[in-house]
């Protein structure tokens, strides 16, 4: 049932729309010869998943190029089958008002019946104009985010997110590479990005991993079709002093499509269909998940040639402990290290039980992941395989390294 035909509907649709009522505003519709458009907008290239934006965008491809009739087709069936997809909606009453009436914007209301609900109808604008710039300024061809450098087989995916877009981007590891093969409308806090302290509802900047999958039958509806927790804060967080937890990537409310740009706690919010994709999707604890507040593509060369130089200090310092020299491995190591509450001090007995069971062979590294973060340091978070010759199998390690004064050194180590 359209909301033509649903008082219920119709009557979210009177207050962004601005028509005075269902029946009048049927009887205009049919009475109306006025082709006047909605604001028109470029032709955008339809993504390549997300199947209620595709359609909302193709709606506005349509009033684009003057198409209103058709466009109102398409629009009145959106809403038919998501009816509680509220910006599909506005548009579908925008479309009705603009066949008695010019537009002046989206969601020409009139003053007197939208003061009620300003907020509502800005943050729908706002929410517009978000998928509209991300569904312009696509990512150039091939490129990956800047953070990727380098990425194991053993993660399967990986996701980032442009907090200034509201977009999140889902990608498969391939054998040749990162392929884009999603990408998708995201809110995230209500007071924005950057988080430092426990309920500030800011959505934090940083490397992550998808650190569990929670079962759907535990979560509160709110939550949606389920929720993936990140490891914030993570280690990098830690060592600032940031405080909080409960970062996760999480669906809407079933009456509720998506939300405002800014509109959580400090988690990202999706709609429930593309999360659902996600979750069958991704794999826990091997999934990387970068949060920027504006993603940096490079080609895949740049971000081989970015790697390089790390790579090779990389490989010193693993030469270095395999050669049994302490006081030479120590040096690639901070005077803050911390390795799960452990000094330097307290973890030197540790190193040392490693290196003398390694000394004289050689040590492979394997698996490797390198993710890049650069805000006020120059970090890296660091995933292998090390395993000495002679032994099938090793631990799998996660570094952080940071550069001080052109120098990179590990500020935390760990097994996992």
């Amino acid at each position: 049932m359209s909301p033509l035909r649903n008082p219920l509907l119709w009557g979210a649709l009177l207050l962004c729309a601005g028509i005075s009522s269902p029946a009048q505003a049927k009887k205009d519709a049919v009475k109306s010869t006025s082709t006047k458009p909605v604001a028109a907008t470029a032709s955008i290239a339809l993504p390549p998943a997300g199947a209620a934006e595709a359609r909302l965008i193709d709606i506005y491809n349509l009033i684009g190029r003057s198409h209103h009739q058709e466009a109102l087709q398409k629009a009145e069936r959106l809403v038919d089958d998501i009816p509680h997809f509220q910006l599909a909606q506005l548009v579908y009453g925008d479309l009705l008002a603009a066949r008695v009436r010019p537009l002046a914007t989206m969601g020409d209301v009139p003053a007197a019946m939208a003061s009620g609900s300003a907020t509502a109808l800005q943050d729908l604008r706002d929410e517009s104009l978000k998928r509209m710039k991300a569904l312009r300024e696509r990512p150039p061809a091939e490129a990956i985010p800047s953070q990727f450098l380098t990425l194991s087989q053993r993660s399967k995916h990986a996701i980032a997110v442009d907090a200034s877009r509201s977009r999140l981007y889902l990608f498969q590891n391939t054998p040749t590479g990162l392929k884009l093969i999603a990408d998708y409308y995201i809110s995230i806090g209500k007071a924005g990005i950057s988080k430092v302290t426990e309920g500030d509802q800011r959505t934090p900047l940083g490397v992550y991993y998808i650190s569990s999958n929670l079962d759907p039958k535990s979560l509160k509806d709110f939550y949606g079709s389920g929720a993936l927790p990140l490891n914030y804060p993570n280690v990098l967080d830690a060592k600032r002093g940031n405080t909080g937890s409960g970062i996760w990537l999480h669906g809407t409310p079933p009456k509720q499509f998506a939300r405002a740009p800014l509109a959580t706690d400090g988690c990202v919010v999706l709609a429930n269909p593309d999360l659902e994709r996600i979750i069958r999707t991704v794999e826990v604890r091997s999934t990387p998940f970068v949060i920027a507040q504006q993603l940096q593509w490079i080609t895949p060369q740049a971000a081989q040639s970015d790697s390089k130089p790390f790579e090779n200090v990389l490989m010193a310092w693993r030469n270095a402990k395999a050669s049994g020299n302490l006081q030479q491995t120590l040096s690639y190591y901070t005077s803050d290290f911390n390795s799960n509450g452990k000094t330097l001090e307290q973890w030197t007995p540790r190193l040392k039980s490693e290196m003398s069971q390694i000394v004289g062979r050689s040590v492979q590294i394997k698996d490797l992941s390198l993710l890049r973060w650069n805000d006020t340091a120059e970090t890296m978070v660091v995933t292998f395989g090390e395993v000495a010759d002679g032994t099938r199998t090793g631990w799998t390690k996660r570094q952080y390294w940071i550069r001080l004064d052109k120098q990179w050194k590990i500020f935390f180590e760990g097994v996992i």
